[in-house]
């Protein structure tokens, strides 16, 4: 079609009347066409000239942006003055103040139904004439594929619960067993007593058994309580968050406690700020979990010394945040200058029940080591006894496909 225009634009001048109302009128059909191709695209988008007026948007575009008004309202505006997101606004109106393209950032907004969505924003040059003459703003939902990522690392989660199911079954045997055997030892006593001289067995003999059988109980009903524990999916609720954003939040709000205990808090926070895919809230629950730690072992190395020089400008304990990206990962190290760990300590920290402290309950470090499993993320710690330790989180990077569209219109 287009090298049709050309020709027909270079013999203007010799058309009659009736050739230039028909070839007008092919040109009107073609671009009914186009529009029709346009807005049954699946995929949101957007043209924009320099100044970012909308020349183009499509339905698509209009309905994964929360929009204040419609585009098409208004020309001149720009189109980031139409979006209703603090986040969407302010990538959009970066791009045009810095006049940056080929960029991709991925949402998470809110649908009228009060689901969550995910949606990828893209930005690239519209070249016309082998000069920028605007932008395309494109806008993909890739709920789905994130969605997918989800329960294929839940599926891979469940595939290894035959493992602990099978495990669970060889533990469960031998207190069965044990309850078993001395069941029946105490029935036989009890029935050779009563064919006998009709009396009970000594009190003592009987209690023997039975406390027997209430200590089997008791390990049976914590096997069965530390498998539930192991096997009970995370209720997360994913969204796209900076991370590095959220731990500013967190250091303000957990400082005064410490610095008023004599700890300092210190953090190195790379300059990239990713946005993770994780539930916020589980993931501030595995902070306060690993910061609570600390805070104790800190404590326990310097008690004496924190209530000595409890008016004194003197800091014993210091924890440190550092944060960095590496092969597509976000890496949290949070270490302190504690107590630190024996061997047999780190070995079994993140083990349900397992727990140190006197009034613990073993269970925060086993649930901070499924919400990160849940984030498809890792979480370890490295530990000097004496010295202190170091929590060392794993999380992927959601990738965004970066697309680069150029289009070039030279009328030839």
């Amino acid at each position: 079609m287009q090298e049709f225009s050309n020709r027909v634009y270079e013999k203007l001048s010799k058309l009659s009347p009736g050739q230039i109302e028909l070839f007008f009128s092919e040109i009107k059909n073609q671009n009914e066409v186009f529009q029709s191709i346009f807005q049954s695209l699946s995929t949101g988008l957007v043209s924009v000239e320099k100044n970012w007026k909308v020349t183009q948007i499509n339905k698509a575009a209009e309905r994964y942006l929360p929009l204040k008004s419609s585009p098409e309202e208004s020309r001149n505006q720009k189109f980031y003055d139409f979006i209703d997101d603090e986040e969407i606004y302010k990538f959009l109106k970066g791009c045009d103040e810095n006049n940056r393209t080929n960029l991709s950032e991925e949402y998470t907004v809110s649908t009228p139904g009060g689901s969550v969505r995910f949606i990828e924003i893209s930005v690239m040059p519209l070249v016309q004439n082998n000069e920028i003459s605007g932008n395309i703003i494109m806008i993909e939902d890739v709920t789905q594929k994130r969605s997918q990522e989800v329960l294929l690392h839940r599926m891979e989660t469940m595939a290894g619960l035959t493992n602990i199911a099978a495990s669970v079954a060889h533990e469960i045997k031998n207190p069965l067993g044990a309850i078993s055997i001395h069941i029946q030892l105490l029935q036989k006593a009890i029935r050779k007593k009563r064919e006998g001289d009709g009396m009970l067995p000594d009190p003592k003999f009987t209690e023997n058994y039975l406390e027997v059988v209430n200590q089997e109980i008791d390990r049976l009903n914590k096997i069965v309580v530390d498998f539930l524990m192991a096997v009970r999916p995370v209720s997360a609720n994913f969204s796209l968050v900076k991370v590095n954003t959220l731990l500013t939040d967190f250091i303000g709000f957990i400082a005064p406690e410490f610095n008023e205990k004599k700890i300092k808090v210190e953090s190195e926070l790379c300059k990239e700020d990713p946005k993770l895919l994780i539930d916020e809230k589980l993931f501030r629950e595995v902070l306060v979990n690993i910061a609570q730690n600390a805070l104790a072992a800190i404590e326990e190395r310097f008690r004496t010394s924190i209530k000595t020089n409890a008016f004194e400008e003197v800091f014993f304990g210091k924890i440190l945040i550092k944060t960095e990206t590496k092969d597509d990962k976000f890496i949290l190290k949070i270490s302190d200058n504690g107590t630190g760990m024996s061997e047999e300590v780190k070995s079994r920290i993140f083990e349900p029940y397992y727990t140190t402290k006197a009034n613990g309950t073993g269970l925060g470090m086993a649930m901070s080591y499924k919400i990160i499993k849940e984030f498809s993320g890792d979480i370890s710690v490295d530990s000097v006894l004496g010295e202190g330790s170091e929590f060392t989180i794993t999380i992927p990077i959601p990738q965004t496909q970066k697309k680069l569209l150029t289009h070039d219109e030279e009328v030839r």
